[in-house]
C-alpha cells in the first residue's frame, strides 16, 4: 500500500495552532498528520541545498509524536468505554507545549475493525465480555491495525527520531523496524475512570500495553 500527500493547512484549535496534513492511500482512505514546528521547517529547506536541509533539521529538537487511531466514541462523544478522547487532548496539549511534534491521526476506528463492529463488540461488553473476547467473539482480530502509513507520513516532514507518546510497545516495534529512532517512550495515563479501569486492565493484562501495574492512583485523580 503506497501513500500521497494531498494537501495541507492551518488549523487552530484550544490547545493551539497545529498545520494540518493530509495523505491518502491506493484505496482513497484519508489520514491526517497534525504537527507543530515541522512543516515550517520543511517548506523552508524543501528547495534549499542538502547540506543547509540537514543543518536546519540538526537544529529542530527531537519532536514529540503521537500515533493515535481513530476513535469516533472517545474522541468526539467523549465516551468514558475508552481513554482515547483524553489521550488525543493531552498529547496535542504536551506538543503545543513542546513546540516540535506530530499526531498522526489514523483512520482505523476500533483498533481496525470499524465502526459498526465496534459497537457490537460494545454490546458484547455489556454482556460482562472484555474488549478482547467481544472482538474474537464476532470473529474479529483482537487488533487488526496497521502502522504502514507511519513512515511516510513522518518522512514527508524530515522525522527520523521521536519521542514517543504510546503505552503500546507494538508502537515502538513499528517504527523502530522501519528505521525510526525511538529515542524515549513517553509514558500517557489520563481519563482513567470507573468505566474503562477494566478495559485498561485487559490492554495491560492481555494486550501488553506498558500500563502501570497498579494505577488505582490514576483512576482516583481522573474520575
Amino acid at each position: 500500500m503506497s501513500y500521497q500527500f494531498i494537501t495541507s493547512a492551518t488549523l487552530p484549535t484550544r490547545h493551539g495552532e497545529f498545520d494540518i496534513h493530509i495523505f491518502e492511500n491506493d484505496d482513497g482512505q484519508e489520514h491526517v498528520m497534525l504537527t507543530v514546528g515541522l512543516s515550517v521547517v520543511d517548506q523552508q529547506t524543501e528547495a534549499a541545498g542538502l547540506q543547509q536541509k540537514d543543518d536546519a533539521l540538526a537544529e529542530r529538537p527531537i519532536p514529540l509524536v503521537r500515533i493515535h487511531s481513530e476513535c469516533l466514541t472517545g474522541d468526539a462523544f467523549s465516551s468514558l468505554k475508552c481513554d482515547c478522547g483524553p489521550q488525543l487532548n493531552t498529547a496535542m496539549q504536551a506538543i503545543q507545549e513542546t513546540g516540535c511534534g506530530a499526531i498522526l491521526y489514523l483512520r482505523q476506528e476500533g483498533r481496525g475493525i470499524g465502526l459498526t463492529n465496534k459497537i457490537r463488540a460494545y454490546a458484547l461488553q455489556d454482556q460482562g465480555h472484555d474488549t478482547l473476547d467481544a472482538n474474537l467473539m464476532l470473529g474479529l482480530p483482537a487488533d487488526a491495525r496497521v502502522y504502514d502509513m507511519c513512515s511516510p507520513m513522518l518522512a514527508h516532514v524530515g522525522v527520523d527520531a521521536v519521542r514517543l507518546i504510546t503505552n503500546n510497545p507494538d508502537k515502538v516495534a513499528y517504527l523502530t523496524g522501519h528505521g525510526i529512532d525511538v529515542v524515549e517512550r513517553v509514558p500517557l495515563v489520563v481519563g482513567v475512570n470507573d468505566m474503562n479501569a477494566d478495559y485498561l486492565a485487559t490492554k495491560r493484562d492481555r494486550m501488553g500495553h506498558l500500563l502501570d501495574k497498579d494505577f488505582n492512583t490514576a483512576l482516583h485523580l481522573n474520575k
